[in-house]
């Protein structure tokens, strides 16, 4: 049987290899879909692919001939998963192909915010240095990595990655499970309360959910070291960004590195944009996952939930 093959949203994985999607039936690949496109370009589907394209039950609802939702991404927040089930569809997301990756950039944010990085690029780049007197800046302090308390919520697959990395720069690590259900021998599973009391990095990994959504606020932020750093490469909702400015600007905590926001792209009054110390922010546009590596991984990993797919339905 040749399968009928819709990727909407082709921008998300950029110049990736996508020839290998073709040998599985009728292939058709849009750069982006707006909502009101997806039944149209989804009506005779048997496979869709969609990295941020939503399917909620309305429109599952209008797709008879669906079979399986391939999500490329690790995320499912976008797919509406109990019509698609209710609607005997399948759907399939992309493990594990971003780890390297959002680990990296999380040790990276960690690196420029305790190296003060933005402040002393711009400190050169903007001339200050030049006839600046001194041979040494000692404007802003720095930190080592080395010894520090590392926390973690959600010790998943990135989670446990970058346990590792900050556990091979010499740091604590400890983790508070999400779910409740993980009990890794190796690393110290703590309570929240605990968590945040103790870090002077805290990076966040979990999954977006009822229970997740806002798990941190401005009473947490009040309970952590003012020395603290918080980074946020998960889901941008898992904070409560109102109350993250708050504590920002407040100087209850140090600094703060986010890849993710509650809208996304960032919009315009969104409380992040209030921070008052640009250079102990780092902002970037939900990148963390997607080098060169990883887009092409994620890729593969849905070629891999096709086959599998039809192997189990043949």
């Amino acid at each position: 049987m040749k399968y009928k093959i819709v990727f909407l949203d082709e921008y998300t994985v950029d110049k990736s290899d996508l020839s290998a999607l073709r040998q599985f039936g009728e292939y058709t690949g849009y750069d982006s879909t707006e909502p009101g496109q997806i039944v149209e370009r989804s009506k005779d589907a048997d496979i869709v692919i969609t990295n941020k394209t939503p399917f909620r039950a309305d429109t599952i609802a209008l797709l008879p001939k669906l079979k399986l939702i391939c999500i490329a991404a690790t995320g499912m927040n976008n797919v509406d998963l109990e019509a698609a089930s209710n609607a005997g569809i399948e759907v399939k997301n992309a493990v594990d192909y971003s780890t390297y990756s959002v680990a990296e950039h999380t040790l990276g944010m960690a690196l420029s915010l305790l190296k003060q990085f933005p402040y002393l690029d711009n400190f050169v780049k903007s001339g200050q240095y030049t006839g600046y007197g001194r041979l040494f800046n000692f404007s802003r302090p720095t930190y080592e990595l080395y010894g520090k308390k590392w926390g973690i919520i959600g010790l998943g697959n990135i989670g446990k990655r970058v346990a590792r990395l900050a556990n091979a720069f010499g740091c604590d690590v400890s983790y508070y499970s999400t779910s409740g259900k993980n009990s890794d021998t190796e690393f110290r599973r703590v309570p929240l309360e605990e968590l945040l009391a103790t870090s002077d990095v805290l990076s966040v990994h979990a999954p977006l959910s009822r229970t997740t959504w806002h798990l941190l606020g401005y009473e947490q932020f009040r309970s952590m070291k003012p020395s603290a750093i918080v980074i946020n490469v998960a889901r941008g909702s898992l904070i409560d960004e109102a109350g993250l400015a708050r504590a920002f600007n407040e100087g209850i905590i140090a600094g703060a590195g986010l890849d993710v926001y509650s809208a996304e792209p960032l919009e315009p009054d969104n409380p992040i944009v209030s921070f008052q110390d640009k250079d102990k922010l780092i902002l970037t546009p939900h990148s963390a996952w997607a080098n060169g590596e990883a887009l092409q991984r994620v890729v593969d990993k849905v070629c891999e939930n096709i086959r599998d797919f039809i192997a189990k339905n043949e």
